[in-house]
């Protein structure tokens, strides 16, 4: 499966994995071609939606690093970035789960039910998942976030504001906007989705929100609501943050869609219409490829390829708006890998937002001798930013990679696409990485990051409190 068109190594030159299925290489092995490829020209891009067979559909694509070819930054420092905005991601959410506040990354066959197409974010510079949605009378083109409780949007008159491919959501153009007051349920739901409550005062009516996530980057605004369409889908007095204040890594999106477990979350404000449900499947590629989000429990519309299998959510009230499954194992290669981090209580997130997946020391260590005992075979390279088991694969046409699975709570066993165990660094192929990282302390959660989870339908049930897997080719559906 190719990535691009091939052509000649150049300085704008990535490298492209042609991902094969060994025919006869044994069991929990693939092999990986390793070719070049032009980067693909940018352009903005709109997503698409639609509704089909009681389903909202809407188009995702994967919002990766740097794509506007500036010769002053290399792939390995556009990389290293976002490694390091990452890094800060995963260290915001271990603060949160561990209750030091928010620092806030921070007939029912019938019921409609809407898909909406994923994409990569690659063209605006930010390693996530982003998908377009109607607000009032414009669109917005939002990060998805598992981790957020609250949808926010850059609003106009904007004080300060990073750089967005959008307009400007412009409050006075839509007749249906109105801000929330500091009275309202809303208001007071704050505390949950802000880690503080709304600001209010004397002098200031309307409900003030601020999420400041620990890299720095923040959200300003006031607490509003208007209408929001998903693929025709009108969900009338929608609440979302109208930000006018608003900086950090966001790279030309007009804010986040936020899909966590709390009152103010897109899921729970459209529990009447979708049930409390939620999938979506990540697109393979950085660039000129979707996936999607669907909202509703009609799976029918899905195109995976093996069955479902569901393993339970880990539910804790105390513990912010994450979705958390017990991890009770992994294989690489097909070999199980020992540890004594695995048990029925081995809790983890399973996040679109942050990139790498992060193992507790007692975990990631005996994966990565294990990994490292079967790729023996190719010379080590030095480590990179959060990733510490890499190779020079400069002068291998083709090599093979050991598979990668999870296992989780009641035997549910998750392979990671081929393309989700290495990651490539240089665009030489002389730094080649293990595509996961260790956290500092067993006292932490680990996380399962976006980029293990491409390919892959992932169900969110949350009203029956389980998640589901299965194996798809991502496509918009």
């Amino acid at each position: 499966m190719a990535w691009g068109d091939c052509g000649e190594a150049a300085a704008a030159a990535l490298l492209l994995l042609l991902l094969l299925l060994a025919g006869g290489g044994g069991g929990g092995v693939h092999c990986l071609e390793v070719t070049t490829t032009r980067r693909a020209l940018q352009r903005r891009f709109h997503l698409r939606s639609r509704a089909e067979s009681g389903a909202t559909v809407l188009e995702l694509r994967h919002h990766g690093y740097d794509g506007s070819g500036r010769a002053s930054r290399s792939r390995e420092e556009e990389v290293g970035g976002l490694f390091s905005s990452d890094a800060a991601r995963v260290s915001s959410l271990q603060r949160r789960v561990g209750g030091g506040g928010a620092s806030s990354w921070e007939d029912e066959a019938s019921k409609a039910q809407r898909r909406v197409p994923v994409t990569s974010g690659a063209k605006l510079r930010t390693l996530n998942y982003v998908a377009t949605v109607g607000l009032g009378g414009g669109e917005a083109t939002v990060i998805v976030d598992t981790a957020s409780e609250l949808t926010w949007v850059q609003c106009a008159p904007c004080a300060s504001c990073h750089d967005q491919q959008d307009p400007l959501f412009d409050p006075s153009s839509s007749p249906s906007y109105a801000v929330l007051p500091c009275n309202s349920s809303s208001c007071d739901a704050l505390q949950v989705a802000a880690g503080t409550s709304g600001t209010c005062g004397d002098d200031q009516p309307a409900c003030s929100y601020t999420l400041s996530y620990r890299d720095g980057s923040f959200s300003h605004g006031v607490l509003a609501h208007d209408k929001l369409s998903l693929a025709g889908e009108v969900i009338d007095g929608f609440v979302f943050g109208c930000g006018t204040s608003n900086q950090g890594p966001f790279g030309g999106t007009s804010g986040l869609m936020g899909l966590g477990r709390s009152q103010l979350s897109l899921i729970s404000q459209t529990i009447d219409q979708f049930g409390g449900v939620f999938s979506y499947c990540l697109p393979l590629k950085e660039y000129e490829s979707s996936g999607s989000l669907v909202l509703g429990d009609d799976t029918s519309v899905y195109r995976n390829s093996t069955p479902i299998v569901y393993t339970s959510m880990v539910s804790d009230p105390l513990q912010g708006p994450f979705y958390f499954v017990n991890l009770t194992g992994i294989t690489i290669g097909g070999q199980e890998v020992e540890s004594s981090g695995f048990s029925a209580s081995s809790k983890v997130i399973i996040d679109s937002g942050t990139i790498i997946t992060s193992l507790v020391p007692s975990v990631y260590n005996p994966v990565k001798a294990e990994f490292l005992s079967q790729f023996a075979a190719y010379p080590q390279a030095p480590g990179f930013s959060i990733l510490d088991t890499c190779f020079n694969l400069t002068g291998f046409r083709e090599v093979q990679i050991p598979s990668l699975k999870f296992v989780f709570e009641g035997s549910v066993e998750v392979e990671v696409d081929s393309s989700g165990v290495l990651y490539f660094v240089s665009s030489d192929a002389s730094q080649v990485c293990l595509a996961l990282a260790s956290l500092k302390s067993e006292y932490e959660t680990s996380i399962i990051g976006n980029y293990q989870q491409k390919n892959l339908r992932i169900i969110f049930d949350t009203l029956g409190s389980q998640i589901g897997f299965a194996q798809e080719t991502c496509d918009y559906i």
